[in-house]
């Protein structure tokens, strides 16, 4: 299986089975993950040199405008698309083998997490990977220490408040807090 074929399982929401090629490559590509992490991670780098490293996780181009505050970590990179002008600060982690989409103009506050796979439910097939894409739009404020669940897409403009766990989808220029995430109000 090519990271490609991979990438397009993932994308489709398929089941990964514990054990199989795609279980297997998903592992390989979390081993190629963590190599270029920890070079990320413990020494300092320059904002051009860290824009490269990114792009080398990702395998795609990310913008000269592109900023992070280290440490970060994600289980895969290869399926993190990052718009322009996002700030990521540090601690964040972004497990994406079932895909992340970042918008343009978006802040990621300290420690936030975004999860994209489930396991199944079933315990004799707990092993089992379960991928649901996650979706950033433009202009979106993520606070410190929210977590955002497979599947869900925050809107445009919209605000998630420190702390809260998103398990919905945030309508755009919403702003939520809490656990699970709860509308608390529209931004302006």
């Amino acid at each position: 299986m090519t990271v490609s074929e991979f990438l397009d399982c993932m994308n489709a929401g398929r089941t990964v089975a514990s054990g199989s090629e795609a279980h297997r490559l998903m592992h390989r590509l979390s081993q190629e993950a963590i190599r270029i992490t920890m070079r990320l991670n413990t020494e300092y780098h320059t904002p051009e040199e860290i824009v490269a490293l990114m792009r080398e996780l990702t395998g795609r181009e990310v913008d000269d405008s592109f900023r992070l505050f280290p440490p970060f970590h994600t289980d895969c990179g290869r399926n993190l698309t990052i718009g322009k002008r996002v700030f990521v600060n540090s601690g964040c982690k972004i497990q994406d083998q079932g895909g992340v989409r970042i918008g343009d103009d978006v802040f990621l506050g300290h420690n936030v997490v975004i999860a994209t796979l489930d396991h199944a439910f079933d315990p004799d097939r707990r092993g089992d990977l379960v991928p649901a894409p996650v979706t950033v739009g433009n202009k979106v404020w993520i606070g410190a220490n929210a977590t955002l669940l497979p599947g869900v897409s925050v809107g445009e403009g919209a605000i998630v408040a420190a702390g809260a766990v998103v398990t919905k989808d945030v309508p755009p220029g919403a702003i939520v807090g809490g656990v699970p995430a709860r509308f608390i109000r529209n931004v302006g």
